[in-house]
């Protein structure tokens, strides 16, 4: 499987790379400086630069976007710019976007929305839910936005680990597993279109 990755030198990003190069897959490391990553194809992009996202996308059987906003006040409104564009851009490829925990819900409530939601990480979640939110109403693209666990940091790849859909699958993921459920669900399609959470087993 050909695969472009978004973010491939970040936490995410750079455990979805080995795990798709230990799977024998051909990955295209996309950054923003184009960082070499032994093993892939090294390329130079900005999240709203459409020219290559149309690109790799006639040219890859997936995409993954694992870019998450600004984390030091910048303001979000150019990353949600560019995934209005990249919704509205009709590419072969299945799209799976990276999403965050924020906007996942517990008896019909977002996290970000509960009384105890760190403040630090609100104005992250409710991009992250806007940008969930602009894929359930789009149509011609083949997506779908993962989101970890709360809690998501390096830990051991075991890989297992348990799904859900809108709901957190638990309270922990490690970023290992975590790559382990998006390159299994690329490789064996079981959420198109739709959203899917992901924990590391207990």
């Amino acid at each position: 499987m050909k695969i472009a990755i978004y973010g491939a030198t970040g936490m995410v990003g750079s455990q979805l790379v080995a795990e798709a190069l230990e799977r024998g897959d051909e990955v295209t490391a996309i950054s923003r400086n184009g960082t070499e990553v032994p093993g892939t194809t090294a390329v130079a992009a900005e999240l709203n630069d459409i020219s290559t996202y149309l690109k790799v996308g006639k040219e890859h059987d997936a995409v993954v976007i694992s870019v998450p906003p600004s984390r030091t006040g910048g303001d979000h409104q150019e990353y949600l710019d560019a995934f209005e564009e990249i919704t509205e851009t009709l590419i072969p490829a299945r799209l799976v976007v990276v999403g965050g925990a924020g906007a996942t819900e517990v008896n019909g409530t977002r996290l970000l929305d509960m009384p105890d939601f760190p403040e630090m990480y609100k104005a992250e979640a409710t991009t992250a839910a806007a940008v969930y939110d602009m894929f359930t109403s789009v149509s011609g693209i083949s997506w779908t936005v993962v989101a970890p666990a709360p809690e998501i940091a390096p830990g051991r790849r075991t890989g297992t680990y348990t799904l859900g859909t809108d709901s957190p699958a638990g309270d922990f993921v490690s970023s290992q597993d975590f790559a382990v459920a998006i390159l299994d669900e690329l490789h064996e399609p079981k959420h198109e279109n739709r959203r899917m959470t992901v924990a590391s087993e207990k």
